[in-house]
């Protein structure tokens, strides 16, 4: 359930009697990429990956962008049951439990009964949060686009301080920026970094993959930053919506603060990895 909302991905743990299995499911449950991701991952993999390789041949750029897609949420679940385990033998340490599903007795479906479960139960509680966190989010987004000092934006100052930090990373302080502000919901990482490097300020909706690419190559990505952009885009922290409901399933801010980091620190050491073998690759070659 993750990839379609990692909110409802935590919200379907419910279903593992095991607390202790329950909270590991939880809490990597945001290793896998959500709705919300996946146009950024697909934007990026078609731009560098499938542009550098396959050129003007479409069905053989849309076969490289979907193998590197895919490659990448095979890591994220990967990672899944590698951290799962390590929290299994250390923090969350415990017996194993069998899980049994029964099924319950047939009956006739009956629609009304399941729309209106659906809507109050499940869809309205999960947007009620969504919109108690987008919007004042969006209106510290434009505050901090379009208030300056000495001629330079909030937002110019802020990525200018993480700058050095990205680099570290691969990435640059507008794009780490991005994702910081993104925290509302995965959807709005990209339209913030165009707004960054076009110097909007409002967020930039462009559908142009030729024309964001352009964008981002003239303000310095590589194939290298590209690749780091889609490991981030996997393993960051959750968005707010999922870090309520988090908050809400374990009763607890220790381990929404956990949920928050876990994903956050293995995205930023494996961007780090990634960075550092691939300058000492280009100092051998």
């Amino acid at each position: 359930m993750g990839f379609g909302c990692n909110a409802c991905g935590v919200t379907g743990c419910r279903i593992i009697d095991s607390p202790r299995e329950r909270l590991i499911a939880i809490l990597t449950n945001n290793f896998v990429p959500c709705n919300g991701r996946f146009p950024l991952l697909i934007a990026i993999a078609t731009i560098f990956i499938a542009g550098a390789y396959a050129g003007e041949n479409a069905l053989l750029s849309s076969v490289i962008s979907t193998i590197a897609v895919i490659l990448v949420i095979i890591l994220g679940i990967i990672l899944t049951l590698i951290i799962s385990k390590i929290l299994s033998k250390t923090v969350l340490k415990g017996m194993p439990s069998s899980m049994i599903l029964e099924l319950p007795p047939y009956r006739k479906p009956q629609f009304g009964k399941i729309l209106v479960r659906s809507i109050f139960d499940r869809t309205l509680a999960v947007l009620g949060r969504a919109i108690v966190v987008a919007l004042p989010a969006g209106i510290v987004i434009w505050l901090l686009a379009n208030i300056g000092v000495n001629g330079q934006s909030l937002l110019t100052m802020i990525a200018s301080f993480l700058d050095p930090f990205a680099k570290l990373m691969g990435l640059d302080g507008y794009i780490l920026t991005a994702f910081i502000l993104g925290i509302p919901a995965n959807e709005i990482v990209l339209p913030i970094i165009l707004m960054c490097y076009l110097k909007g300020g409002a967020l930039v909706n462009i559908e142009d993959t030729i024309q964001i690419g352009q964008i981002l190559i003239q303000n310095g990505w590589s194939i290298l930053t590209a690749i780091n952009v889609m490991l981030f885009t996997i393993l960051h922290f959750p968005c707010a919506t999922t870090l309520l409901t988090i908050k809400k399933e374990t009763k607890s801010i220790k381990w929404t603060l956990i949920s928050f980091a876990l994903p956050t620190i293995c995205g930023i050491v494996l961007c780090m990895c990634t960075t550092g073998m691939y300058n000492v690759l280009n100092l051998i070659i």
